[in-house]
């Protein structure tokens, strides 16, 4: 395996796969699968969420490739897509645990599409403040903050004495903090 299987598939690969080549679209697709999933399994929280972050990503691409404007682009268009799947199923998670069994839609209290825009652009930069963060205060601050955990569930899971967890979540819960108010 050479140093050019290492890296991201070529322009003339990408040209080829836009161009709806079957051959080029198979091999975009092997060619970005580890990469894709690389980056996946640093802003999921578990490894099935990023096996299907990863997927989904894929699937993507194979029916869009055509689409993608500029070869170039086709990391930074996979990883938001990867990225935006991750925050849905955290969304979706803490959703689910937070709704009540018999909910009535409240049109009392209508939300502008301002609002919802806004909304969306603060979760993905609270995403990604937390994506930037080192592997074991991503996953605490996600288990307990986002997912909502107890500490002795956290630590459980993380195989960490309770002090330890607490110790990481409060790393993690500065430098998320200091992110946010750049």
């Amino acid at each position: 395996m050479g140093s050019r299987d290492l890296g991201w598939p070529g322009h003339h690969l990408v040209a080829a796969a836009q161009h709806g080549d079957v051959e080029s679209i198979r091999a975009l697709l092997d060619a970005s699968h580890p990469h894709v999933h690389r980056f996946a399994r640093t802003v999921c929280l578990t490894e099935q969420d990023a096996e299907d972050a990863t997927q989904e990503a894929l699937i993507i691409l194979y029916r869009k490739i055509g689409t993608l404007r500029a070869s170039a682009a086709l990391a930074s268009w996979l990883f938001r897509i990867v990225r935006n799947e991750c925050l849905r199923r955290v969304a979706n998670a803490r959703r689910r645990r937070h709704e009540p069994i018999e909910s009535a839609p409240d049109t009392a209290q209508g939300t502008s599409t301002e609002d919802e825009v806004i909304e969306r652009l603060e979760a993905e930069r609270v995403a990604a403040a937390i994506a930037a963060l080192p592997d074991d205060q991503r996953r605490v601050i996600i288990l307990r903050d986002v997912y909502g955990y107890g500490g002795g569930q956290v630590a459980e899971a993380l195989g960490l004495s309770v002090a330890a967890m607490k110790s990481r979540l409060h790393r993690a819960r500065s430098a998320l903090r200091a992110e946010l108010l750049r």
